[in-house]
């Protein structure tokens, strides 16, 4: 039988990937229940009065664009100087709009299923190093790195497969939520790109927690390593270290978290804020700008794999598994 026809076999009969998957579909779920209890489908008044604050808006921004070009400033600086050309959308309340709030819908499921490819891809090869799974199947196949790629590749696709078809589904339902009982929006072909963008990044973050949660979990031969791994640094690093760069007075102590790298990973680009960069001779703080882009999360991201999975190979072509 094919090694990889073979893993997909087994990933597929865990009870724990169905219990998973069945956990998944039901966050999803109430998402999109509470999306709908909590939106309307607009009335013909509140129309009306959006559209009426539409033009008070847009007749705001023309005077704020005359007063700025009679001050003799360029056109270019008066035109971003005011804000953006108003919608109607942004003047509905209580009502689903698909185009505003899809992305943070967006972020909140890449995170669900980055936990739940982390902890599918730890389970699939800790249960075997912990039950000796792993070495009866390379006494049928004994290459060892053979074996584990083949694990590690078939998690990774599956895991892929699974979050491409869910992130259709759960676009597609809140887009028919913003028909049914709210507004779709502005759906132009930048907004279209944007969002393609995201989902993109997201299915590269949910291989990356798939990869570092198999990874962690070969290292400690269990699945609990990889569950202690991630539990130890949210406390330790990201809690903890943050309460003693605040304490010491740190430079930049956001570029040190992973977090901030998953959130520029997502968003392209992200901005912080340096409270320490600066002091005058009275002492008073002034506030350096800092930006961590995804080509520096990229990196990260590179570091961690190359340091945690590719750790786990080096060391599994060798120890002792029984």
């Amino acid at each position: 039988m094919n090694l990889a026809l073979a893993e997909f076999s087994r990933l597929a009969a865990r009870r724990f990937v169905l219990l998973m998957t069945m956990l998944l579909v039901a966050a999803f779920g109430v998402t999109a229940a509470t999306t709908v209890a909590g939106s309307h489908e607009p009335t013909t008044a509140e129309w009306e009065r959006a559209e009426q604050e539409v033009r008070f808006a847009e007749a705001r921004i023309e005077q704020l664009r005359q007063d700025c070009e009679r001050r003799q400033v360029s056109p270019t600086f008066c035109d971003a100087y005011v804000e953006r050309e108003p919608r109607i959308e942004d003047y509905l309340f209580g009502v689903f709009v698909f185009s505003q709030e899809i992305t943070d819908l967006v972020y909140f499921m890449i995170a669900f299923l980055a936990l739940f490819a982390f902890l599918v891809a730890a389970s699939f090869v800790g249960a075997e190093l912990t039950s000796g799974g792993m070495t009866n199947l390379l006494l049928w196949r004994p290459q060892r790195v053979t074996v584990l790629g083949t694990k590690l590749g078939t998690v990774l696709a599956a895991v892929l497969a699974l979050s491409a078809v869910a992130s259709v589904l759960y676009i597609g339902a809140f887009y028919a939520i913003a028909e049914v009982t709210g507004v779709p929006g502005d759906l132009d072909g930048e907004f279209w790109r944007d969002l393609v963008l995201s989902v993109t990044r997201g299915l590269g973050l949910v291989l990356f927690a798939a990869a570092i949660g198999f990874g962690a979990a070969t290292l400690g031969r269990h699945t609990a390593a990889a569950l202690g791994l991630i539990a130890t640094y949210a406390i330790v690093w990201e809690v903890g270290a943050r309460i003693v760069f605040e304490v010491v007075e740190l430079g930049r102590p956001d570029q040190y978290m992973l977090t901030s790298y998953i959130g520029a990973w997502m968003a392209g680009e992200v901005s912080f804020y340096d409270r320490f960069a600066c002091t005058d001779s009275f002492g008073s703080l002034c506030q350096s700008q800092y930006e961590v882009t995804w080509v520096h999360a990229g990196a990260v991201f590179a570091i961690l794999l190359a340091a945690i999975v590719g750790g786990a190979f080096a060391t599994f072509r060798h120890r002792d598994l029984a």
